[in-house]
């Protein structure tokens, strides 16, 4: 399976575009690049009937983030605030950058 490259990664603010969450933002808590998707702290919910075990024996339902397509999410930039598409910018020290395209601040800390 082929690794895709994803605008965002874990730590950024997102903005997800589409689905029962559209408009909401939240923080992405992980990445899966093999499969494309994202995700994102407190959206996209499911609930998980899970049995009794050892570790966990009270089982019942358990509500949990699911992920989704990389895609219905735009990175937030932390400079201008807004959702915006990623620019790669090369800096003096020819190291690149993830870059925002509305204001061009650096999406990276």
């Amino acid at each position: 399976m082929e690794m895709k490259k994803l605008p965002v990664r874990r730590g950024d603010k997102v903005l997800v575009l589409s689905g029962k969450d559209k408009g909401k933002k939240g923080k992405v808590i992980a990445t899966f690049p093999r499969l494309g998707r994202v995700k994102v702290e407190g959206l996209n919910i499911i609930k998980k009937h899970a049995k009794p075990t050892r570790r966990v024996p009270q089982g019942g339902i358990r509500e949990m983030e699911a992920e989704f397509p990389a895609s219905r999410v735009l990175p937030i930039c932390p400079s201008c605030n807004r959702p915006t598409r990623v620019a790669k910018k090369t800096l003096p020290d020819n190291s690149r950058v993830r870059a925002c395209r509305k204001c061009g601040e650096s999406l990276d800390k």
